[in-house]
């Protein structure tokens, strides 16, 4: 018997984990940063309706119709000569989750060692502090697998007891820690203009074509879209869930991660600036590594005492916001070895796992020739011409017990989400695929 989510709020909260990860906390906020501000969050929340959501109720479908793992679930549905292609593309999901929790355990273990840096400097423990703030390769190589450990840990103990548990303690908590820091750095001088600059919108900045590109873009991506891992918790549901509402429920959660940590970055920039903190890089502001490594840090060592601790709760927050996204997607390779092999769950853990750890080894090794690269293919590449193929499939290749054929039946607004699935998504994910992996 397949495991599967107990309750709807375990689901929500899962899924949205899945989705809630880096790219939420400094993707979004660097995008809004220059991409016109409020404007782009506006733009921003609409594409999420237009493409995000109907992306991810696509994928979600397809796992909760085929019961199974992407391999199967995606041959499955693409009918006829489609089929081998449906397979492959499944097992480019595997070994695209492999690829990117290879390099996305050695970011989170950077997120964990920075935040006991920081405890460690509070507590006066500067020996530690130096070591652990300090890059090395062995750092690198310990703390990646310190988070290795704390995936597996998790995705062990299987569906319910694992990762619905984890997700129902680690998603509340990670909220909370958004909405102190929010409140924290408000108090500063400085947050007023970044609160301004972030949710009132200038009206010329919508005459720009690059803002609705790059919308599309970091919606698709925020939602963590196209390596199996939606699909993965799409079969884990009981026969007659509501995935529509399920849907809105998981990419309202996400998008509102995702608006307080604009609230909180935005703002932070605007302080850092009033502090003398260098925040751009010509004409832009420094985003994403830079912004996390070498902008934040600077500002909250200009705190002084309280930065110390505000440090210590970012870099945890982000360490959660890491982990919900690992375990998620650790289980896309483990449900392949589970199904497809007929591996016991810890036997599909450990090999999936230690995968996993010689790939990020191997980037933590050859890193500058390597990391760059892995993370480009899968992220450039690979997820926005997943999330097309599966538009495709649930839009053109499933023809038997197709669900959204049989909903078009039901009325006009059902043949209009059917004609939505089949035309205008696949054309905007072209477009996301084209300004991702080939503009």
């Amino acid at each position: 018997m397949r495991d599967s989510f107990k309750s709807r709020i375990g689901f929500v909260l899962a899924a949205a984990g899945s989705a809630v990860g880096l790219g939420n906390i400094w993707g979004f906020p660097t995008q809004v940063a220059n991409h016109g501000g409020g404007a782009f969050l506006l733009v921003y929340l609409c594409v999420i309706f237009v493409l995000a959501i109907p992306a991810l109720y696509s994928e979600m479908l397809i796992g909760h119709h085929a019961q199974a793992n992407p391999v199967r679930s995606l041959k499955q549905l693409s009918e006829g000569r489609m089929r081998p292609v449906g397979a492959t593309m499944g097992l480019l999901n595997v070994i695209g989750s492999c690829l990117m929790l290879s390099f996305y355990h050695i970011v989170a273990g950077w997120m964990l060692v920075h935040a006991l840096g920081y405890l460690a400097t509070a507590m006066g423990l500067s020996g530690i502090a130096d070591f652990l703030l300090t890059g090395s390769m062995v750092r690198d190589l310990v703390f990646t697998s310190v988070f290795l450990i704390l995936t597996a840990s998790v995705v062990l103990k299987g569906v319910e007891q694992g990762i619905e548990l984890w997700s129902k303690r680690l998603m509340p908590l990670l909220v909370i820690l958004l909405v102190g820091l929010i409140v924290y750095i408000a108090s500063l001088p400085g947050a007023g203009e970044g609160f301004k600059t972030y949710l009132i919108p200038e009206i010329q900045q919508f005459t720009d074509p690059d803002i609705y590109i790059a919308a599309m873009g970091q919606a698709f991506f925020s939602l963590s879209i196209g390596l199996g891992g939606m699909m993965i918790y799409g079969s884990y549901l009981r026969p007659g869930a509501q995935l529509g509402r399920l849907s809105l429920s998981v990419a309202a959660l996400d998008t509102l991660v995702a608006f307080l940590a604009g609230l909180l970055i935005i703002p932070a920039l605007f302080v850092a600036i009033k502090l003398g903190v260098s925040v751009e890089q010509g004409n832009q502001f420094i985003g994403e590594g830079q912004l996390i490594f070498a902008v934040l840090p600077e500002l909250f060592g200009s705190m002084g005492f309280a930065g110390l601790w505000v440090g210590f709760g970012f870099f945890i927050l982000l360490s959660i916001a890491a982990l919900t996204s690992t375990m998620a997607q650790a289980e896309v390779p483990v449900s392949y070895l589970l199904e497809e092999h007929d591996l016991p769950r810890p036997v599909a853990v450990a090999i999936a796992m230690l995968v996993i750890a010689l790939l990020a080894l191997s980037l933590v090794l050859w890193f500058e020739p390597l990391f760059g690269w892995v993370v480009t293919a899968v992220t450039q590449f690979q997820l926005p011409l997943s999330g097309l193929f599966y538009l495709l499939v649930i839009g053109w290749f499933w023809k038997r017990s197709n669900h959204v054929t049989a909903l078009a039946a039901q009325g006009l607004r059902y043949r209009l989400l059917r004609w939505h699935l089949r035309y205008i998504c696949p054309v905007l994910m072209g477009l996301v695929f084209y300004q991702s992996a080939i503009a």
